[in-house]
């Protein structure tokens, strides 16, 4: 399907957390595949999974680090260690209160496409993001999202693209001989399934990234572009 969806979204502050980040809540710096996927299954009202690639580009002014209240628990309540308590079972466990550190981009501007698997769900995700169900939020749950532009468009093949933004580049799509010429590399969340044993969550797919900087021209290899006067590069995944 040679058609996606356009979404021109913008944020005054985000944090797309890297989840081995403890100490201070580090932030990508771009969402990551699983944080948009979920955010239009969100807007859509989505109750079950629907099937899609998504490229992600995008720009931020700074990054800043803020204080918050951090709650630490998980081990058997203690009057003389612990702030709180909380019931589980019929036993409690403690909570630590205390400061922590996040990073947070600022005046973030964001271009995204999305394919859906099903042609049918163009039309329902357009709507969807134009007309959503809860006010849309990327990162964090008070990390509100702006939608500027939502399009329907056509794509093209091309063998050269100019970046206008940085973006997510899937390695596999990379020739071999431009991958350590480019950016920071990271391996991001797509999808989770639920482990029919333990009930928990766990990720069935990770997606291997470069993060490309703007004006960065990708050739050897075939990329897509919009087929129109903006002629955006695309880099599904």
């Amino acid at each position: 399907m040679r058609k996606v969806i356009r979404l021109e979204c913008s944020q005054q502050l985000a944090n797309y957390r890297k989840p081995t980040s403890f100490q201070i809540k580090e932030s990508y710096p771009l969402p990551p595949y699983s944080t948009v996927i979920g955010m239009i299954h969100t807007v859509c009202g989505f109750t079950e999974y629907h099937a899609m690639d998504i490229s992600i580009q995008g720009k931020y002014h700074s990054a800043i680090s803020e204080m918050y209240t951090k709650y630490a628990f998980g081990i058997a309540y203690d009057k003389d260690r612990h702030q709180a308590a909380v019931k589980n079972g019929d036993k409690q466990d403690g909570i630590n209160i205390g400061p922590g550190n996040i990073e947070l981009l600022t005046d973030i501007k964001l271009l995204i496409h999305i394919r859906p698997e099903k042609e049918e769900d163009l039309e329902t995700i357009k709507q969807g993001l134009l007309n959503p169900i809860v006010y849309p939020a990327l990162g964090r749950h008070e990390d509100l999202l702006s939608i500027d532009d939502v399009d329907i468009v056509e794509m093209k093949e091309s063998n050269r693209v100019e970046l206008k933004y940085d973006a997510y580049v899937p390695i596999e799509g990379i020739h071999a001989k431009m991958i350590q010429k480019l950016g920071s590399k990271y391996r991001l969340n797509k999808i989770f399934g639920v482990n029919p044993n333990t009930g928990l969550r766990q990720w069935i797919e990770k997606i291997e990234v470069s993060h490309v900087a703007k004006d960065t021209v990708l050739a050897r290899g075939t990329w897509y572009m919009e087929n129109s006067k903006a002629a955006d590069g695309i880099f599904l995944a």
